[in-house]
């Protein structure tokens, strides 16, 4: 006879479970716009970052250009190619931008996190916001660093 994890079972008891909603509970949440485009963002990203999607999209062309001779190179169809590879190339701008300033914005509250815990200079926390006067100066400051740092051989 195998031990039965009390602990293990009740929480699957209780998630297998839908909670009962009593009369003046409030409906759960709902999703933002923002919230939704993030998390479609982040799945299509996924998914058109694949190398399965570099496939299909190689097989796509190779299906098209196929096709050729039986519509006799005409011009709708180059007009299908040209206007499926706007349309998509169109919605992937919007897709990759909203993906890398997520990373972005993530990889800076990163560092800024790592600054506030070491003993860096806390004016590197918040770099993103500064003028270009601002960068100029600190840039000149690493150049000054790195002439008199010893070169390695």
């Amino acid at each position: 006879m195998k031990p039965v994890n009390v602990a293990a079972a009740r929480h699957h008891a209780e998630r297998s479970r839908a909670p009962a909603r009593k009369h003046g509970d409030a409906k759960p949440k709902r999703r933002s716009v923002s919230d939704t485009f993030r998390h479609l963002s982040n799945v299509a990203s996924n998914l058109f970052g694949s190398h399965w999607a570099f496939m299909a999209a190689v097989a796509l062309i190779i299906g098209w250009a196929a096709t050729g001779p039986w519509f006799r190179y005409s011009e709708v169809w180059q007009l299908v190619i040209n206007t499926s590879t706007t349309i998509i190339t169109f919605l992937m701008v919007f897709l990759i931008q909203a993906t890398q300033n997520r990373d972005a914005r993530a990889v800076h509250l990163k560092l800024d996190e790592l600054i506030r815990a070491t003993k860096a200079r806390n004016a590197f926390a918040d770099l993103e916001d500064a003028t270009q006067e601002e960068l100029d100066a600190l840039q000149h400051q690493f150049e000054q660093l790195r002439r008199r740092a010893p070169r390695c051989q």
